[in-house]
């Protein structure tokens, strides 16, 4: 875990916490006005409130111990409206992580309860009515919250799309760039170099079949020729290769900067390799967890790297929104990494998996 998402995830923990605190203190406080109010009462408001500090991880759980033990309390105890501090929390949280038909039904099983606390019938119909407002605009603001963080992911998607299309539009003009340059040093100093390369062979070749001596500054001429030749193409040759710009693990760090929750697990016996199946398998990684970003929405990621004797393995899955039931449509960037694994020989299986989500799982051979 990086250090930005293991922090994120303590500061949603601590507050977490203080809700949770600041409930059950308020809950516990307006309990208190009531003389009558005994240590069970306080009890059942503490246990209600407590559980709301896992409402993240145990949703359905804690509405059903919060209503359990709200309901359990108003039965006991009569309380006025505020006794309900708990429950109600409890059904907001809910409805805002996208339960909002269990939240309903928990409100209903708590109203039913405060109702029957109710001296007559129409004191009953009065005060539960009052507080069913409340626990509507509990559901209603839930849903509001929810809609509104998933705005916010989207805009942040948005905008890491956009960055990582400038990224690429960039790297394709420096790369188109790079082409013309080698083409011009092609065209005019390949040629010019030759000429002279050519014509002080020559001029050795005549001068010793004359027996003459050769003299230094030719031979001097005819070496730097050579050399400057070997220079060039060396130099064109890096100009003209598209080598991959990092490694894996260099992505996956990338990737965590950006927000992505992203795991690199490596096996077997890392080493160097081939130029070809180097490029493939950063390649693999770097358009997988593009998708990722793009299309699995709040995520885990995890890329594996195993390195068999043979075969070089690459395996990045996600728990995104994929489905078996709706696939997604293949695009250009699985369509080119199809190609790349194909041109080594290799396997490549993409697709969604059976618990969710999507997977890249491709074999490279190492011979």
């Amino acid at each position: 875990m990086s250090g930005h998402t293991a922090g994120r995830a303590i500061s949603q923990r601590l507050a977490d916490l203080a809700l949770a605190v600041v409930v059950g203190a308020l809950a516990v406080v307006a309990a208190a006005q009531d003389k009558d109010t005994t240590a069970l009462d306080h009890g059942l408001l503490v246990v209600g409130a407590a559980a709301l500090a896992f409402h993240r991880a145990l949703p359905l759980l804690v509405l059903a111990v919060a209503t359990a033990s709200g309901a359990a309390y108003v039965l006991h105890a009569h309380p006025g409206p505020l006794g309900a501090l708990t429950v109600f929390a409890a059904v907001h949280l809910a409805s805002q992580l996208g339960h909002r038909g269990r939240a309903a039904g928990a409100s209903g099983i708590f109203l039913a309860a405060y109702a029957a606390t109710g001296p007559t019938v129409p004191a009953a119909i009065e005060r539960t009515g009052l507080l069913a407002g409340w626990f509507v605009c509990a559901v209603v603001t839930g849903l509001a919250g929810r809609n509104w963080q998933a705005y916010l992911r989207q805009t942040e998607q948005r905008a890491l799309e956009a960055e990582r299309t400038r990224e690429e539009a960039a790297l394709r003009r420096a790369g188109e760039e790079r082409l013309r340059i080698a083409r011009e040093l092609h065209d005019s100093l390949t040629h010019s170099i030759s000429i002279v390369k050519l014509q002080a062979g020559v001029a050795v070749h005549l001068a010793r079949k004359r027996g003459e001596e050769v003299p230094p500054a030719l031979l001097a001429i005819q070496e730097a020729g050579g050399e400057a030749m070997r220079e060039l193409r060396a130099t064109l040759e890096v100009l003209r290769t598209d080598e991959p710009t990092g490694t894996p693990a260099l992505l996956v760090e990338r990737a965590r900067a950006a927000g992505l929750a992203v795991e690199l697990s490596v096996t077997g016996e890392e080493r160097a390799l081939p130029a070809p199946l180097d490029r493939a398998a950063y390649r693999i990684v770097q358009e997988s967890l593009t998708n990722a970003a793009r299309h699995a929405g709040p995520a885990k990621v995890r890329v594996e790297l195993a390195y068999g004797t043979d075969v070089l393995a690459v395996r990045v899955d996600d728990d995104g929104a994929a489905r078996p039931e709706r696939p997604p449509q293949p695009g250009h960037g699985l369509t080119g990494m199809r190609e790349r694994v194909t041109a080594l020989g290799g396997t490549l299986r993409t697709g969604p998996r059976e618990e969710g989500g999507f997977s890249v799982r491709a074999e490279l051979p190492l011979g």
